[in-house]
C-alpha cells in the first residue's frame, strides 16, 4: 500500500472494480486510505477524478486487509506492489501460489525483474504477468504487459482487456528482455544526459529544459518511429537522409556511466537547489507535476474525440 499499490487501488476503483488494500501493518494501511481519500477529493474538485463514479462512490470500492489469504479471497485479478527486490516479491508470489486457484491472475509491478526470475517453479506460472505502470499509474496510462514464457496468452488477453476497461494504455512485449520497453528508452536517455553533464556540454538544468520544452513537447503525443515518419516523405526517406549522421552521431557515445562522482555531486546540487530534498518541497512539486500530467491527459482525450 505504497505509492504505486495506493496509485493502483485509485485507478481500479476508478474503473468501478472493488478493491482490497493489502499490506502487513494497519497504519500503513490507515494512511493509505486516508491519503486516498485526500487525492480523490481533491480531485473531484478541480474535475479531474477519473471515472463515472463520484469520490465517495469510489472509495466505497476500497477495503484494507491485513491477512493476506483474507485479502485475495474472491479475487480476478492481484497486482503486486512490494518493493522492487527479487527475494521479496518471489517470497510473496511463493505464498500466493499456495492459496489461490486456476482461475485469478497473479500480476506484478516490478519495473525490471524478468518474469523467469519472479514466477519460475509456480504451479500456477500460466496465469502469471508482469504489468509495469509508469509512476504514478493514476496519473500516466501507460503498462507494459510481459508474460513468462509458460505464461497462457490468455492470461495475457484478459490483462490487456482488464488495462483498458480501468482506462491505462496497456501495450504487448512480445518477450522478455532486460529492463522491459519504457526503462530501456528512459536509461538511454539518461545515459546520455548524464554524459553531456559531465562532459560539461551543457547545465543539468539546460539539459532537463532540452527535453521538457523540446523532445518531450513532441513526445507527449508521438513516439520517435512516427516522428521519423513525419520529419521527412515517411520513414525510408528519413533513413536516407538521416541515417549517415545518425550513426555518426551515435558512435561518439561514450560508455554506461557509472552514476556516481563528480557529476552525480553537479547534477545533485542543480536539482536540489531547484527542488530542496525536503519532504515538504518535493511533495509539492510531485503534486504539481501531477496536475500537468492530468491536464495533459485531459487535452489527449480531447484531442481523440475530436
Amino acid at each position: 500500500s505504497g505509492i504505486i499499490g495506493r496509485s493502483w487501488a485509485m485507478v481500479f476503483a476508478a474503473g468501478g472494480f472493488k478493491v482490497k488494500l493489502y499490506d502487513i501493518a494497519q497504519q500503513q494501511l490507515t494512511s493509505a486510505l486516508e491519503n486516498i481519500s485526500k487525492q480523490m477529493k481533491e480531485m473531484e474538485k478541480l474535475g479531474t477524478l477519473k471515472g463515472a463514479l463520484s469520490a465517495e462512490q469510489q472509495l466505497a470500492l476500497i477495503s484494507v486487509c491485513t491477512d493476506l489469504k483474507a485479502a485475495v479471497e474472491g479475487a480476478a485479478f492481484i497486482q503486486e506492489c512490494t518493493p522492487e527486490n527479487l527475494e521479496l516479491k518471489k517470497k510473496i508470489f511463493g505464498q500466493l501460489d499456495l492459496i489461490v486457484g486456476d482461475n485469478v491472475i497473479l500480476s506484478s509491478s516490478t519495473s525490471c525483474l524478468l518474469p523467469s526470475k519472479l514466477f519460475t517453479g509456480l504451479k500456477h506460472v500460466k496465469q502469471c504477468i508482469v504489468s509495469h505502470p509508469v509512476n504514478p499509474p493514476y496519473f500516466v496510462p501507460l503498462v507494459e504487459i510481459v508474460p513468462h514464457p509458460e505464461t497462457d496468452p490468455c492470461t495475457t488477453e484478459k490483462t490487456y482487456a482488464l488495462m483498458k476497461k480501468i482506462g491505462q494504455s496497456p501495450v504487448k512485449l512480445n518477450r522478455e528482455i532486460e529492463g522491459f520497453v519504457l526503462n530501456r528508452l528512459q536509461y538511454a536517455v539518461i545515459s546520455e544526459a548524464w554524459r553531456l553533464v559531465g562532459e560539461g556540454v551543457i547545465s543539468p538544468t539546460d539539459l532537463d529544459l532540452v527535453m521538457s520544452d523540446g523532445l518531450g513537447m513532441r513526445y507527449a503525443i508521438i513516439g520517435p518511429l512516427e516522428t521519423m515518419h513525419l520529419n521527412a516523405q515517411g520513414v525510408s526517406d528519413y533513413c536516407e537522409r538521416y541515417a549517415e549522421g545518425m550513426r555518426l552521431v551515435l558512435n561518439t557515445f561514450g560508455p554506461v556511466p557509472e552514476f556516481s562522482g563528480e557529476t552525480m555531486q553537479k547534477v545533485n546540487q542543480a536539482l536540489s537547489e531547484k527542488i530542496p530534498v525536503v519532504p515538504k518541497a518535493l511533495d509539492a512539486r510531485r503534486k504539481w507535476r501531477d496536475e500537468y500530467l492530468t491536464g495533459i491527459a485531459k487535452l489527449k482525450t480531447q484531442m481523440k474525440s475530436d
